[in-house]
């Protein structure tokens, strides 16, 4: 009966999943409904498409786990930090810029923008190739944290499940493009916000109540860590500049990523841009907040996990092992929701990037619009089969290498990407060789974090630390270079930023105007 009721609750996720893609179908007969849904589509749709792209198995499972067992209970301020950081700031600072600027220059991926902005095809090139290098082994770090929790709730091999997901996933997102993905991720993040709830509050019961639960906490030791006692419920920690890091890497890094950055091209309007600024953060907020909170007593569990056979990623799956079927099938529903969208985020980005960016113009030069359809559906299954390929690869032989380059792609795709896309909307000065020592210097740290970690700083030889490193030297390197090489073009410029002096109209309702004098009205 209760293999039944997971069965069940799995069927009619997926059944659902698959419907909302023939659905959209009508909305991806062009590249531009394919890629941004027509740039038609309301707040609710793209906040959640924002916080369900951000928040994966990764994170409920991986991150979670780890880092609640590194810090206790101040894990939180990860959670927090990717709800003010990551969500509400860059809704603020990046949303509406990004939605008038990339319209205006006629551009649907962050590859498009660089070369429009900084009037250089090559530099959408190199683009298009540092995301196709790290979005693809990040991609295939989704299905780590499946095994463990379909080991737990089902007697089904890894590697089928893994299958199933990534075909499912391929289905909707070929059928109905960013339409479906997004109506989808709203979907799936309802899902997500009810079951972390949900979980929270079973865990913590079974430990007799949030205050008991932070009282054992409060009696756990480990010298290896910290001799303090109580440090793990602690509001900062054992390890506070570490935690500042993770903080900053998750937070702040999605700024530079384009599978989050593109929501802000498709969305609707200035009303849709404040609205979903205030949904994506309370998403975050409970999401990512609740993941960090529950993985903080991962400790209470210690005599059930061993860190040293089974990682990290076997400290979550523990703490729900005892709950009832029905929640374990909820939290089975919820990762797979949280994977499924990042997933689908993800190939969409990877596909539309290398149609559009590299093949487009590049390897063929005039290209119909059926016909990038037809490569950017293709790319998709190929992007998911590879990603399919490396995770299975990686669980049955465990290949490290794959999961240190999983562990660096965040860093060198934030690292890479964020200042010039930052100074790209709002400073003049900016070059294209500024943009060119960003994308060079990040990408050279990282991979150089993977083969020669020991040559690096103790507190840079961890990949989180050498990430964030990375976008803060960024944010410095761009204006350094630009002040220091040939300023754009003039007519350029002019040309680039006039979309933010174009005069539109707007009701009362939307904007408070100066008041007009009896002479004017004359």
């Amino acid at each position: 009966m209760d293999m039944a009721i997971k069965i069940g609750m799995l069927v009619v996720f997926f059944g659902i999943m698959i419907g909302v893609g023939i659905y959209c179908r009508k909305h991806s007969t062009d590249v531009d409904g394919f890629v941004l849904g027509g740039r038609s589509v309301g707040p609710w749709l793209t906040a959640f498409a924002f916080g369900t792209s951000y928040f994966s198995a990764v994170v409920f499972v991986g991150y979670a786990g780890q880092f609640g067992w590194k810090y206790g209970i101040a894990a939180t301020w990860a959670g927090i930090g990717n709800a003010l950081i990551g969500s509400l700031l860059a809704w603020a600072v990046l949303g509406r810029r990004t939605r008038v600027m990339s319209q205006h220059l006629n551009s649907s991926t962050m590859p498009q923008f660089f070369e429009t902005r900084f009037d250089s095809k090559v530099l959408k090139l190199a683009a298009s190739v540092v995301i196709f290098i790290f979005l693809i082994p990040y991609t295939a770090s989704l299905y780590n944290g499946l095994s463990r929790l379909f080991g737990m709730a089902f007697d089904i091999d890894y590697s089928v499940c893994v299958i199933v997901m990534a075909i499912l996933t391929g289905i909707y997102v070929i059928a109905g493009g960013y339409m479906a993905t997004a109506i989808n991720d709203f979907i799936q993040g309802i899902i997500m916000l009810v079951g972390i709830v949900a979980v929270i509050v079973a865990v913590l019961n079974n430990q007799g109540g949030l205050m008991e639960a932070l009282n054992g906490l409060g009696q756990v030791t480990d010298p290896s860590v910290s001799g303090t006692p109580g440090v793990f419920n602690s509001f900062f920690g054992p390890d506070p500049l570490n935690l500042l890091g993770v903080v900053l890497l998750t937070s702040l890094g999605t700024w530079g990523l384009p599978q989050m950055v593109q929501k802000f091209y498709a969305i609707k309007s200035e009303k849709a841009i404040n609205k979903g600024m205030i949904i994506s953060t309370i998403f975050a907020l409970v999401v990512a907040g609740g993941c960090y909170f529950l993985g903080g007593f991962g400790r209470l569990f210690s005599d059930k996990v061993d860190i040293a056979s089974g990682g990290y990623d076997a400290i979550i799956p523990t703490m729900l092992s005892e709950l009832s079927p029905i929640l374990i099938a909820v939290v089975v529903v919820l990762v797979l929701s949280a994977s499924m969208s990042t997933l689908s985020s993800l190939v969409l980005a990877s596909s539309s990037t290398l149609t559009l960016d590299f093949i487009k113009g590049t390897l063929v030069k005039d290209l119909s619009q059926k016909k990038q359809l037809l490569i950017m559906r293709v790319l998709i299954a190929v992007f998911i089969a590879i990603s399919v390929v490396l995770a299975i690869i990686q669980y049955n032989s465990n290949v490290t290498f794959i999961a240190q380059l999983m562990g660096v792609s965040w860093g060198a795709l934030a690292g890479a990407f964020l200042a010039p896309f930052l100074y790209g909307l709002y400073w003049k000065r900016a070059t294209s060789v500024s943009v060119w020592a960003s994308f060079l210097f990040s990408t050279v740290v990282m991979i150089a974090n993977i083969f020669w970690k020991s040559a690096f700083p103790a507190l840079l030889q961890s990949p989180i630390n050498a990430g964030v490193f990375c976008m803060l030297a960024g944010l410095v390197i761009v204006p350094v270079v630009s002040l220091f090489t040939k300023p754009p073009r003039q007519e350029h410029i002019q040309h680039v930023f006039s979309c933010y002096d174009k005069k539109v109209i707007v009701s009362a309702a939307d904007a408070i105007g100066e008041p007009v004098s009896k002479e004017e009205v004359k």
